[in-house]
C-alpha cells in the first residue's frame, strides 16, 4: 500500500504574518507602538472632524466619517510598519557577510539575473564578489574591504571582458566609504543603471559568462547571515 502523501505545509494566516511583521519591526524601532497609536488616533480624529464639517451634519454622518478615518489610520499604520520593517532588515544585515547576495537575489526582479552565491570568495577574510547581469550590462559587486577585494574584482572583470567584450561593465563596492554603496541602496543603485543592451544580448551574455565561471557549489559561501532570519516578513 502506497504511503499517504504528506499534506502541504499550512501557510501562516494574515493576522499571524501581521503579528510577525510587527514583532520584527518593533525589535528595532522600540517606539513603533506609540507611533501606530498616534497614526490611528490622528486618522480617526480627521474622520470625525470631516463629519462635522461636511453637511449635512448628523450623528450617523459623524460616526461614518469616524469609522472611515479609523480604517484610513489602520491602513497608513500598516504601510508605515511595512516600510520600517524593510529599514530594520537592512540595519540587521549591514556589514554581515553574505548580505549582498541576499539583497540582489530577492529585490532586483526579473530585469536582472543574480544569485545569492558569490562568484569569488576570500576564505580567510570572507570578502566576496557577486555578479549581476541585466539590460544595463554586467555589474560586479564587491563586499568587504576594497584593498583585499582588488584581486577578486579584477579576476571577475577580466573573465567578463574576455567573453562579453563591448558589454557595459559596472563595479560597485558595498560599504560606507565615500564611493561605496550602502547595502540599503544597493538594489536601487543597480536598477538606475541605464539599459544599454536588449534582452537577446542579455541572454547571450548570461550564457557566455556562465560557461566560463567555475562551479559556484565549490566556493565557500560567506557565513554569518541566514536570510530566513533577517528577511522582513510581509503580510499577504
Amino acid at each position: 500500500m502506497a504511503a499517504r502523501a504528506s499534506s502541504p505545509e499550512k501557510r501562516p494566516g494574515f493576522f499571524s504574518q501581521l503579528r510577525t511583521l510587527y514583532t520584527f519591526t518593533q525589535q528595532t524601532y522600540r517606539g513603533l507602538p506609540w507611533l501606530l497609536v498616534g497614526i490611528v488616533l490622528a486618522g480617526t480624529a480627521l474622520g470625525v472632524g470631516l463629519g462635522f464639517l461636511i453637511p449635512p451634519v448628523a450623528v450617523w454622518s459623524v460616526i461614518l466619517w469616524g469609522v472611515t478615518g479609523l480604517l484610513f489610520g489602520i491602513l497608513i499604520g500598516l504601510t508605515v510598519t511595512t516600510r520600517l520593517s524593510t529599514r530594520a532588515m537592512y540595519k540587521r544585515i549591514d556589514g554581515v557577510p553574505g548580505a549582498t547576495g541576499h539583497v540582489i537575489s530577492t529585490s532586483l526582479g526579473r530585469s536582472w539575473q543574480a544569485n545569492e552565491n558569490p562568484v569569488g570568495v576570500n576564505p580567510k577574510t570572507q570578502e566576496a564578489v557577486y555578479r549581476v547581469i541585466g539590460r544595463g550590462g554586467v555589474v560586479i559587486i564587491g563586499e568587504g574591504s576594497r584593498g583585499r577585494l582588488t584581486r577578486l574584482v579584477n579576476d571577475e572583470r577580466q573573465k567578463v571582458q574576455r567573453v562579453a567584450s563591448g558589454v557595459p561593465l559596472t563595479v560597485l563596492y558595498v560599504g560606507h566609504g565615500d564611493e561605496d554603496v550602502p547595502i540599503s541602496q544597493l538594489s536601487a543603485t543597480i536598477k538606475k543603471i541605464p539599459k544599454k543592451i536588449d534582452r537577446a544580448t542579455m541572454a547571450a551574455v548570461i550564457k557566455r559568462v556562465d560557461s566560463v565561471s567555475q562551479s559556484l557549489t565549490s566556493l565557500p559561501i560567506p557565513k554569518g547571515i541566514d536570510p530566513t532570519k533577517v528577511r522582513a516578513p510581509r503580510p499577504r
